[in-house]
């Protein structure tokens, strides 16, 4: 019997998750098809019902469906739990639905794509203190990384997920300005580079280290700004299409069993996106 899968969202339409998973499908001989739904907040709890009685095998939930999707699903994985957002939805032996987030585990997959295993001792600042930051300094905790430090704006906000890690420190985006010198991995988690119009970085990057890592979760534009001051600086480049790229893989793998080829797919997204 053929599966199906989807993804929900309002907006729905800018979403490549089909273009990847039918994609994956196709290399893999998988009968299955992927569908974006729109769905408003109104009809959540219809959306959710109708999916389970119409058997899907599982679903990715975009904005903004991730925190109020889990008074409809049966249960959570550990990390979503924490997380308080569900980005991946799959439909048990038994026929429950239990929700996963992806993003924290998919960023740290494709962060140590580029850099490796052998940093998780460095030094980190984490740039914002949303819903992203949060899936990504659980994420990177859970896997051995223990030296993060999380700046923003309103600091109250940051303090709130170190207190929830029992470790790590909050500090302002001035403090962390002060003290670039002092990190050797930067993460830029705030949505102020999905366009290419006016940006301003978080903060001055005069006092860069050389030598150090940047990261962006951000894959449109490849090259936000904050990587490009980061790049002028002598940093290694992390964009945020491996993390796009790798949270789809991890649900593929929860949906079937195995992981599809990532390194594929980003060459594929990258060329599609004007990179190299």
């Amino acid at each position: 019997m053929k599966k199906w899968f989807a993804v929900i969202g309002d907006p729905i339409a800018q979403s490549k998750s089909p273009e990847m998973h039918n994609a994956w499908y196709e290399e893999e001989n998988v009968d299955a098809a992927y569908i974006p739904v729109h769905v408003k907040h109104e009809h959540l709890q219809q959306a959710v019902a109708s999916f389970k009685l119409l058997g899907a095998s599982g679903w990715n939930v975009t904005i903004p469906h991730k925190q109020t999707i889990i008074p409809f699903l049966d249960e959570l994985d550990e990390l979503a739990a924490k997380m308080g957002a569900v980005n991946t939805v799959v439909r048990t032996a038994e026929g429950k639905l239990k929700g996963y987030n992806t993003d924290g585990p998919g960023f740290v997959k494709a962060l140590e794509q580029v850099i490796g295993t052998n940093k998780r001792d460095a030094p980190i600042l984490l740039i914002g203190a949303g819903g992203a930051a949060r899936g990504i300094a659980f994420a990177l905790q859970l896997i051995g990384y223990s030296d993060i430090t999380i700046a923003n704006r309103t600091v109250e906000n940051a303090q709130q997920i170190t207190d929830e890690m029992n470790e790590g420190q909050a500090i302002s985006l001035q403090q962390a300005e002060q003290n670039l010198a002092a990190f050797q991995i930067f993460i830029q988690t705030t949505p102020a580079g999905m366009t290419t119009g006016d940006f301003a970085l978080p903060f001055s990057l005069e006092k860069f280290p050389a030598g150090a890592i940047a990261a962006d979760i951000v894959y449109n534009p490849l090259m936000t700004p904050f990587l490009q001051a980061a790049e002028q600086k002598g940093a290694t480049i992390v964009n945020g299409l491996g993390m796009f790229v790798h949270q789809g893989a991890i649900a593929y793998e929860y949906w079937l069993g195995h992981y599809p080829n990532t390194n594929a797919m980003i060459a594929r997204l990258t060329a599609q996106l004007g990179g190299k």
